[in-house]
């Protein structure tokens, strides 16, 4: 594994699969500023890389992340206007890495151990598909400080429905992780020592796939999902047109027919 200053672990299968561990346990994995930063440096190099096909976003320790950390947004209230400025400057910061999930051309699972709250469960919200142990409970309790989890809603209101999410906004209370899975707050969850297999084998099955298939549909996955049902069909169909026309295309319709497996050329 490779040392990102201790805060972040990295590993990368032969498979192509990349595993970005969070690795600050004593500060229960707080989406601190040089953990926001690690984070979009490592997903960022990942996105350009074509030889990573799947990213897994994991942490060490019982929590996953317990959000922004309230230690430094507190010493910042000393700062010139009570930390105004600083306090923008983290929501902007916090606010690209979540983008920079969705816009990345790579699938990311966030596999959760143990606890996320606040910004650690608007983390797990941006991912594209979350496994969690059977342990884990999820949260935005901003409400119980008298700090509304406004940039956390955004990430959890798309991906809940919208009375499951203002239950959780509004009462700051954990849900487990049965709970989370019917809201479709995640997709599973299993016994704490199978969850990383669990995730390596649904990352597996997903890297086998055409790298540029699986990067066109998920861009246009979260692009038509802003549009109403016409346009959403008018931006569709011109993405089938440009899958059809790819090489990818061509071998996976005819390997279909010759009963072989593709050989993808991504």
């Amino acid at each position: 594994m490779e040392d990102k200053q201790k805060i972040l672990l990295t590993e990368i299968t032969k498979e192509g699969i990349l595993r970005i561990v969070m690795n600050d346990p004593n500060s229960k994995n707080a989406l601190s500023e040089i953990m926001i930063n690690s984070l979009i440096e490592k997903i960022h190099e990942a996105s350009l890389d074509n030889t990573i096909r799947v990213i897994v976003l994991a942490a060490n320790g019982n929590v996953f992340s317990s959000g922004h950390d309230l230690k430094e947004i507190t010493a910042a209230r000393s700062m010139e206007k009570g930390g105004e400025d600083y306090f923008s400057g983290l929501f902007e910061l916090c606010s690209s890495l979540m983008e920079l999930i969705i816009n990345s051309p790579r699938p990311i699972i966030a596999e959760v151990s143990g606890v996320a709250t606040a910004a650690g469960c608007q983390l797990v919200s941006s991912c594209d598909l979350a496994i969690s142990s059977e342990s884990s409970k999820f949260a935005t309790p901003g409400v119980n400080l008298g700090l509304f989890c406004s940039t956390p809603m955004v990430a959890l209101s798309r991906v809940v429905k919208n009375k499951h999410a203002m239950e959780m906004l509004l009462t700051g209370d954990f849900i487990d992780a049965n709970k989370a899975k019917e809201i479709g707050l995640i997709n599973n969850y299993f016994n704490e020592k199978d969850l990383t297999d669990k995730v390596m084998e649904l990352a597996n099955k997903i890297a086998s796939k055409s790298t540029m298939t699986v990067s066109m549909g998920k861009k246009a996955f979260y692009a038509q999902k802003e549009l109403d049902l016409s346009k959403a069909y008018e931006l569709t169909s011109k993405v089938m047109v440009e899958n059809l026309l790819k090489d990818d295309a061509v071998e996976g319709i005819n390997a279909f027919f010759e009963k072989r497996p593709p050989e993808w050329k991504n």
